[in-house]
């Protein structure tokens, strides 16, 4: 969005607003057009010229998402859950998506296989393990391994490989990935990414920029 922003503010100074949107929709403005329409086609091309960026219809991509980096992130952060579908959505951008995976960590709590069967239900792909707990109680459950694994796995049927995780431990995968000839792209919170990530992704989308990207508490009556 500061992109588009920053590229329609420098346009249109250079232009003038009435150049710049006829350039753009390719017709003249016109005091009775409906404005409320005209300036909505020009977004949605504005957008689509930013969205074009490194990003084409044509690319093979593949989603993996570290769930658990992505709960805490957006508990920590904001107190609420990532919307998962508008993230998929995103991630996807009109693409062909090859695999969406999706790695959570079993915690014993009874709402846990509802959330698993919505994650199905939007597209998902759900990998699940047990949490590791220790002698004295200590716990440890992460997927690290297992999604550098499968990245590797699929890389050879991949253009792009998207990544939803702020870990910073998962640059080297990253980097190994573009080695191999794939895009890499990296969606979480800007606050709580590692600055590794940032350095080593051909594409950041910080999810701290649009509120959409979690689900609004119902009210209740």
């Amino acid at each position: 969005n500061s992109i588009q922003k920053k590229s329609s503010t420098t346009m249109s100074s250079f232009y003038g607003l009435p150049h710049i949107t006829e350039i753009i929709c390719g017709e003249p403005k016109n005091q009775n057009h409906n404005k409320r329409c005209y300036f909505h086609r020009i977004k949605k091309k504005i957008r689509k010229l930013a969205m074009s960026q490194g990003r084409n219809t044509d690319q093979r991509i593949g989603v993996f998402v570290d769930v658990q980096n992505m709960y805490y992130s957006s508990k920590n952060l904001y107190n609420k859950k990532v919307n998962f579908q508008i993230l998929l959505k995103e991630a996807i951008a009109g693409r062909r998506l090859v695999r969406a995976i999706s790695y959570v960590i079993k915690a014993d709590v009874k709402e846990e296989q509802t959330f698993y069967s919505v994650l199905e239900e939007i597209g998902f792909e759900v990998r699940s393990k047990e949490l590791q707990v220790f002698y004295g109680g200590a716990k440890k459950g992460d997927w690290d391994v297992g999604i550098a694994m499968d990245v590797m796995r699929l890389a050879p049927k991949l253009d792009t490989i998207v990544l939803i995780s702020g870990d910073g431990d998962f640059s080297d995968l990253l980097e190994h990935a573009k080695s191999l000839g794939c895009r890499t792209e990296v969606m979480a919170f800007g606050r709580t990414t590692s600055h590794k990530l940032l350095e080593v992704a051909d594409l950041f989308v910080d999810l701290d920029k649009n509120n959409k990207y979690l689900l609004t508490k119902r009210k209740k009556n």
